[in-house]
């Protein structure tokens, strides 16, 4: 991307909406605009979880008014990323599609694993260069996000299904702030986040980050009363919650930095962060200034290039794991390829680019399910990916991903996929393609090969050299089976 180009960043949290734009500037993000909607969404989940009318009209609402405000952006230049609620909603697909409508751009929901590592892309972008070796803590709405990391590497990231918003819900439904409550709510976070004393043990990491939500606003109010600027201390927060205990409740709290959108968590919150400076054996942390928003646009420049997308290594990390065919897998890629260029042959360059990559990633991925079974490792694949931990992806991603490993051999109408979206039926039939010209294991002969797609009639041509299906009859008859296999589907293939 180009000096001065504008990019947005939009984080879809529990509690609140957040809007961010910066400038590109020699590698570095300068802010240029930011806007924050206390939405909480998160209280807004039933007994059965699923969003409330109120709460999805609340969010539909706020991202109308960011959607405003990205008018005349790309889509490369905006990502908008959903957390915890929306992991947990059951009717998020009513709430996303309308979102994206009135957003104007995709929206992702995005794993806690991932979550946490664009947390601490945030963090550390915006931290001096250094070698120490960081705690990053992130108490949202309705999880809590630790990360290990050192420079720009996350190395250790989990999410646990605690927060400011759920815990207050819980334990401080009333708004009453009791010795009792605070005990039974600090317990409660405990037990939750007790398995993470193994990972994130004090002789791990040399200095405790606090991103965000619960602890900036902690942090705000501790440097109010005259604690020191930019760090939280376990002293100062004993000395917080004898303050909310004398308050007795929510509604009465009067404390200078406290924000207004603040006081209803605030109760959850604390418990939260103490139980975590109890269970980790933290006696300080700074307020770090980077935040998953952040996390998110500088993720943003990565995934315009291929060597900087964390995707394509965590595609090379998943091939070893499973010790899939090298060989095979760049054979498949490589005609895959050919022939997608011949289908997308109007797509800008950019575009193409993105294209094959998603595409090569399916290529190599292809058979990652042969590690549990031959016989239908096509399924097998598309579990795998459709249930592992995918550093990069979001979860909607790593669906797509997943129908094109499902969809590369076999029955088309088994895929629970949309065959209005041109761009992924031409990549499933270039997979396809390249499978069965590749069966033998050996580089296919693709000279004068060529495919031709007429979007209008939704059929796409498919031809040889005249000498071809003579040289290859086994590839010969694959070609009319495929032809077949998409008989009575949106789209139709022709040979000859």
């Amino acid at each position: 991307m180009q000096n001065g180009t504008r990019l947005a960043a939009v984080d879809l949290g529990s509690n609140s909406f957040r809007l961010e734009i910066g400038r590109l500037d020699h590698g570095q993000i300068h802010r240029t605009e930011y806007l924050k909607e206390t939405v909480r969404q998160g209280n807004g989940l039933d007994a059965e979880r699923n969003l409330t009318p109120e709460a999805m009209q609340r969010g539909w609402d706020c991202l109308a008014r960011f959607g405003e405000r990205l008018a005349g952006f790309r889509k490369a230049q905006v990502r908008a990323v959903a957390t915890q609620t929306l992991r947990e909603a059951r009717n998020r697909e009513e709430f996303l599609a309308k979102a994206r409508q009135v957003l104007g751009f995709p929206i992702d929901v995005v794993s806690g694993r991932e979550e946490a590592r664009l947390i601490y892309q945030g963090v550390a972008h915006l931290l001096p260069q250094s070698d120490e070796r960081r705690l990053v803590v992130d108490i949202g709405g309705r999880s809590t996000e630790l990360i290990l990391g050192q420079g720009l590497d996350a190395r250790v990231m989990e999410s646990f299904r605690v927060g400011s918003v759920a815990w207050s819900m819980k334990y401080f439904a009333d708004g009453q702030f009791t010795p009792h409550a605070f005990q039974m709510a600090e317990i409660a976070a405990k037990a939750v986040l007790d398995e993470a004393l193994n990972a994130y043990r004090p002789d791990t990491w040399d200095v405790a980050y606090g991103s965000s939500g619960t602890i900036g606003a902690v942090g705000d109010v501790l440097t109010a009363a005259g604690w020191p600027a930019g760090t939280v201390t376990l002293d100062g927060l004993d000395w917080l919650l004898e303050r909310l205990l004398e308050a007795r409740s929510a509604e009465r709290v009067r404390m200078e930095g406290l924000k207004e959108d603040r006081r209803a968590v605030i109760g959850g919150g604390l418990s939260v962060l103490r139980a975590l400076f109890d269970l980790l054996g933290i006696v300080d942390m700074q307020a770090a200034q980077g935040a998953l928003r952040h996390g998110v646009l500088y993720d943003l420049l990565d995934r315009q290039h291929g060597e900087t997308d964390v995707r394509s290594n965590t595609v090379q990390r998943l091939s070893l794991k499973f010790d899939i065919d090298a060989a095979q897998a760049q054979r498949v890629g490589k005609a895959a390829s050919l022939l997608l260029r011949q289908l997308r042959a109007n797509d800008s360059a950019a575009e193409l680019e993105r294209c094959q990559r998603k595409l090569q990633w399916a290529a190599q991925l292809h058979e990652i399910g042969s590690q549990i079974s031959h016989s239908d490792y096509h399924k097998h694949g598309a579990y795998i990916l459709d249930n592992a931990d995918a550093p990069g992806f979001a979860l909607p991603e790593l669906h797509r991903l997943s129908l094109l490993v499902l969809g590369h051999r076999g029955k088309l109408r088994k895929l629970d996929a949309d065959f209005d979206d041109e761009v992924f039926v031409h990549q499933l039939l270039a997979l396809r393609l390249a499978v069965l010209l590749c069966h033998a294991r050996r580089e296919p002969d693709l000279k004068g090969m060529q495919l031709v797609s007429d979007a209008a009639a939704r059929r796409i041509r498919l031809t040889c050299r005249s000498d071809w299906i003579t040289a290859f009859p086994q590839s010969a008859h694959l070609l009319r089976e495929e032809v077949v296999a998409w008989q009575k589907m949106p789209w139709t293939l022709a040979l000859g």
